[in-house]
């Protein structure tokens, strides 16, 4: 542990005791406690999200599955590809 014997780490103790005292060292505890869980939480996130990204090709067509299912989305296409269609032609024409 990082090279601390047992004798080195009961001093540490000690003084952390003289410290903070025997009421605080229950919460500094429970503290350090609740650090080191959420930092493995965040941890297994991250792996799980990495999991996600190499099976990327699934959770694309997911996404595009839903992104289908919202309403208006096919009108508002539609729409878009027109206006597009009338800006071709009118530079076009503005061209010549």
């Amino acid at each position: 542990m990082f090279g601390l014997g047992l004798p080195e780490i009961l001093i540490i103790l000690v003084i952390i005791f003289l410290l903070f005292g025997a009421k605080r060292l229950p919460e500094i505890g429970e503290g350090l406690g609740k650090t080191i869980r959420e930092l493995r939480k965040i941890k297994e996130d991250k792996k799980g999200e990495k999991n996600q990204s190499d099976q990327k090709g699934g959770l694309i067509s997911d996404i595009k599955k839903e992104v289908e299912d919202i309403p208006g989305l096919k009108e508002a296409k539609e729409i878009k590809a027109a206006a597009d269609k009338v800006k071709n032609i009118t530079s076009i024409t503005l061209a010549l």
